[in-house]
């Protein structure tokens, strides 16, 4: 199986590339930003509000590409000042407890907009029944 997904914003396009993609098992969700369907950001100068959103976000493109949370079994997460890691980190045990995926987190300079203060994105293996 092969199969892409796509949100629709124009940046797929400018760019070329996918929100999600599952290669056989395999799911890879890009990089996710607290933007929602009317290009609003959404949870403001709250970085672990952003990252609920996203989390939410992720979800959606693994449903569509037939996975689920409890298939995820890495996270990247970009964030713009570790200093408000705390809210992160309780948004991704929220998604993810007793799924432990690895897990990374870095900090970075900036992100395509200065309101988004974190990106995620995630790998994913579909368990074989």
């Amino acid at each position: 199986m092969n199969q892409r997904v796509y949100s629709g914003t124009i940046w797929e396009k400018e760019v070329a590339y996918c929100r999600a993609r599952r290669v056989g098992q395999l799911v890879f969700v890009a990089g996710t930003t607290a933007v929602n369907e009317a290009g609003e950001i959404v949870g403001g100068e709250d970085m672990g509000a952003q990252a609920r959103f996203i989390f939410g976000k992720i979800e959606k493109a693994l449903l569509e590409c037939g996975a689920q949370l409890r298939d995820v079994v890495r996270t990247r997460m970009f964030v713009t000042d570790l200093s408000q890691f705390e809210g992160v980190g309780k948004a991704h045990r929220a998604a993810f407890s007793g799924i432990d995926p690895v897990a990374t987190c870095v900090q970075i300079t900036a992100l395509v907009d200065p309101r988004l203060l974190i990106e995620i994105e995630v790998d994913a293996v579909i368990a074989v029944p």
